[in-house]
């Protein structure tokens, strides 16, 4: 369980409809100062945030939850999207947070926090998003002639019957280590534990169901509402980080530059360090980044920490 690591404070379990939700509390020595809350991306867990909870709360009172679906919740028998974790992370922050955070996501994180901005503007005071894939933009750039033969193609390989061997057959730890070593710069930072962190849910029970919803549901139209248009909604403000150095979601592949041209208050900043697992590999730049950001944005977190 990701509980086992001691960098993640003091973890929980919440019934969402029925569903266990693990989700992390770090207190802060500031705990009128305002709260973060962290979103994992795509195959992550609270366990992906290490490096981060323990340095954040340091600064602030800081949150983390397993989406449903990953890490140690529930692989639910249900439609999977980024809606339905915006309902998921709304409803935690209305039952345990209660005062408006500073929304932290990473990859698919990242669109939960941004759609929730849009959605439930009560409950964000600004936000943080490291890398923005915006599952549109690859339906945009597909000729429409080559979607229906991509459609069949992708229906026959999120089959539980292509999928269910294939977890057996990639969820061990030595055979995760070449996957995981494509998200980082630096391949040597992918020690054990981080391998831990990917596998171990896998052996769920329900994994292999739940994987299988999961890679259907990311082709379907309505996974995600256009991030470009979601984000005009956004009056709060915005940073979103993206390394050079992502070989998952590329800066140049996802075009980041369409985010700040349609929204202002979004500052985007490219870094020179790191892959697409930039605040795991690069922690304490991140970081600092984040507390430096949220201290300009909100003069009541004044202090940084380096």
């Amino acid at each position: 369980m990701s509980s086992s690591l001691p960098a993640l404070g003091d973890v929980r379990h919440w019934r969402w409809r029925g569903w266990s939700i693990p989700y992390s509390y770090h207190p802060s020595p500031e705990p009128q100062a305002t709260p973060l809350i962290l979103i994992h991306g795509f195959g992550g867990s609270i366990g992906h945030w290490r490096y981060n909870l323990g340095p954040l709360s340091q600064q602030h009172p800081v949150y983390a939850l397993d989406l449903l679906g990953f890490g140690d919740s529930t692989k639910a028998p249900t439609r999977y999207g980024v809606p339905l974790w915006v309902e998921q992370v709304s409803d935690f922050w209305r039952l345990v947070v209660r005062r408006p955070a500073v929304w932290v996501g990473h990859s698919i994180g990242s669109l939960v926090v941004v759609l929730a901005a849009a959605r439930h503007p009560e409950a964000v005071r600004g936000y943080v998003v490291i890398t923005l894939p915006d599952p549109a933009l690859r339906r945009a750039l597909l000729p429409s002639l080559l979607r229906p033969l991509v459609g069949a193609v992708e229906r026959l390989f999120t089959s539980p019957l292509f999928l269910t061997p294939l977890l057996s057959l990639i969820r061990p730890p030595r055979r995760l280590r070449r996957w995981a070593r494509i998200a980082y710069e630096n391949p040597d930072f992918v020690d054990e534990e981080l391998l831990d962190i990917f596998s171990r849910p896998a052996y769920d029970r329900g994994a292999a169901g739940a994987l299988s919803r999961l890679a259907r549901a990311a082709s379907d139209v309505d996974f995600c509402p256009p991030i470009s248009e979601v984000i005009q909604e956004i009056s709060v403000p915005g940073l979103l980080l993206w390394s050079r150095g992502d070989r998952m979601v590329p800066p140049k592949l996802a075009r980041p530059e369409q985010f700040g041209e349609h929204q202002d208050k979004l500052e985007l900043r490219e870094l020179d360090y790191g892959g697409h697992c930039v605040h795991d590999e690069a922690a304490p730049r991140i970081n600092a980044i984040i507390c430096d950001w949220v201290a300009s944005q909100f003069p009541e977190a004044s202090r940084t920490i380096r």
